[in-house]
């Protein structure tokens, strides 16, 4: 059985529990990217908050919660068939219950633990590399910060803690536009949303002095002669580029 489902982490909660309920899950995949499988039958399955918690309260109570929140973090990944790999790491925690983490050569855990770092690579790099550009509300008025980033995993949640404590004082905006949502934080208190389009902004009459002085001190601080572009791409990997305006240009 094939089970298709909404893309939401309580949705795939509830395809787990129609593995254990219904019938054993041959596949879990996403509506939009489900291709018609021939040989297998396929059930869409509505999103159920008390089937999801209940699974999700099983998880906590015969693994750990701190394995739930590594599978978590595997759905919160780009990871290819994230969805049956999670499965497989609940139904043998299920069996070997917290010591799971500790089975470091079982394939089914080395699975988990290489989509979790990917997660938490990208976490730590995010923390330095987000530039904001100040700009100005087009519909209030109001100054914020703005950061556009295009993101491997879906991380803003995990980057929403660093960046709100660093901000309290600053409304600001991180926006992931390849998933098309945003981190929205002031005072502390941090929200991710839907945000299909880029924001009505307008950069501030002081943005581009900013840019510019940005700018020559990355240059002026850089050695040319202990230039090492592979070492950079190794901590500023060439895919955030676009978005960093020492790199890319003003």
């Amino acid at each position: 059985m094939n089970y298709i489902y909404d893309n939401t982490y309580e949705g795939f909660l509830t395809c787990a529990y129609h593995h254990w309920y219904t019938e054993k899950a041959e596949g879990i995949f996403p509506d939009e990217l489900y291709q018609l499988d021939l040989c297998r039958y396929a059930m869409s399955v509505e999103t159920d908050a008390a089937k999801a918690e209940r699974v999700l309260d099983a998880v906590n109570a015969r693994i750990s919660t701190w394995d739930a929140e590594r599978i978590y973090k595997v759905f919160c990944s780009n990871e290819p068939e994230k969805e049956m790999k999670m499965l497989r790491y609940i139904a043998l925690g299920f069996r070997h219950g917290p010591k799971i983490r500790l089975m470091h050569g079982d394939p089914v855990v080395k699975a988990a633990e290489a989509a979790e770092q990917r997660v938490g690579r990208e976490v730590h790099r995010l923390c330095g590399l987000v530039r904001f550009s100040e700009a100005r509300d087009g519909i209030s008025g109001n100054t914020l910060l703005y950061a556009k980033v295009e993101l491997d995993n879906d991380v803003l949640e995990f980057i929403a803690p660093h960046f709100s404590d660093r901000y309290k004082s600053e409304p600001f905006v991180i926006h992931d536009v390849s998933r098309g949502k945003g981190l929205f934080a002031y005072g502390g208190e941090w929200e991710v949303m839907p945000l299909e389009a880029a924001l009505p902004i307008e950069a501030s009459e002081d943005e581009h002095g900013y840019r510019l002085l940005w700018k020559g001190y990355f240059d002026a601080m850089g050695i040319r002669e202990r230039a090492n572009p592979k070492t950079q791409r190794g901590f500023m990997p060439a895919r955030y580029w676009k978005h960093l305006p020492e790199v890319s240009g003003l």
